[in-house]
């Protein structure tokens, strides 16, 4: 059986944990905050529900992306929209610079999606099958200047797994 049959989908495994550690936080922090208006003889429904509705607010906001890739296909699933653009189709992929490195990519139909380049370092089957999909667009024609996009953003995936394998190892 071939690798592309064995991976006809991924999703980022961080996912789950991401979600429980979002919903813990957004929580604990109104019970908290209500156990100090408590404690300070302050408490009223009025102000409970503010603590509440700041619950609501930091979930929406710490809430994490469901990355999903399939052969052709890539898509995110936020907390109130989904994204997807077609891999095996691209227009264009870059790599956007800054204090945290966003990869964007543009299809040919004009769908767009930005996502964080370091999901695909912690998720190799993510990885493989984007990576595929932008290998066909390159040898389709579709990306101007494709292989130089795709080298820079296997550079920034080699060099997360250099730095993670360094880090795991105690040499960081």
């Amino acid at each position: 059986m071939s690798a592309t049959r064995l991976l006809a989908h991924a999703e980022n495994r961080e996912w789950a944990g991401s979600a429980r550690s979002a919903l813990g936080v957004a929580a604990l922090l109104p019970l908290l905050l209500i156990g100090v208006d408590a404690a300070g003889g302050q408490s009223s429904p009025r102000r409970a529900l503010l603590w509440i509705a700041l619950g609501l607010l930091l979930l929406s906001v710490l809430w994490p992306t469901r990355v999903r890739a399939a052969p052709g296909l890539l898509t995110t699933h936020g907390l109130l929209r989904e994204r997807h653009v077609r891999t095996d189709l691209l227009a264009s992929v870059d790599l956007l610079a800054g204090i945290s490195p966003r990869l964007l990519l543009v299809d040919i139909e004009g769908n767009r999606l930005e996502i964080d380049p370091r999901v695909f370092v912690s998720d190799p089957p993510l990885w493989y099958l984007v990576n595929q999909g932008i290998r066909t667009s390159v040898s389709r024609g579709t990306i101007p200047g494709g292989r130089q996009s795709l080298q820079r953003l296997s550079h920034f995936a080699d060099g997360e797994n250099v730095r993670l394998i360094f880090k795991s190892s105690g040499l960081l």
